[in-house]
């Protein structure tokens, strides 16, 4: 079955535990499966990984996943209650060796677009880290 251009949205709260990530994948996986986007899953996975990563790492309490699709467009997004906004993307070509700091590099060079935005949920201040993946 194609896939369709109907917009949808989803939100998944998150524990800031060790499994958040792998949880995100797999639900991220089942989404685009039910969604008939499975072409875009790979790249998908490695972006909700840096961003959910950076989410848990520097969340002082919830951390949320959102995935939305429209206008042929996925946008993925990691809340968290820290409203700092994250570190501007080094270089990935200096940041290949180093343990830290490679998260938004990489999702710059993966994601169409990407960004942030302050956002409150849950009743607290915090941020939402986005990026886009076109569905073509």
């Amino acid at each position: 079955m194609p896939e369709t251009d109907d917009p949808w949205e989803y939100t998944l709260y998150i524990p800031t535990g060790p499994r958040a990530v792998t949880v995100c994948r797999r639900t991220l996986r089942l989404i685009l499966d039910l969604h008939h986007l499975p072409h875009l899953t790979e790249t998908a996975e490695l972006l909700v990984s840096e961003l959910v990563s950076n989410a848990v790492q520097h969340a002082q309490g919830p951390a949320a996943l959102r995935v939305r699709y429209r206008d042929r467009v996925l946008q993925i997004g990691a809340w968290d209650g820290d409203p700092r906004p994250p570190e501007p993307p080094g270089d990935f070509g200096r940041l290949v060796d180093s343990e830290r700091g490679r998260g938004f590099a990489i999702v710059r060079a993966c994601a169409d677009a990407w960004g942030w935005q302050p956002l409150a949920r849950l009743g607290r201040r915090g941020k939402l880290v986005w990026c886009e993946l076109g569905a073509a």
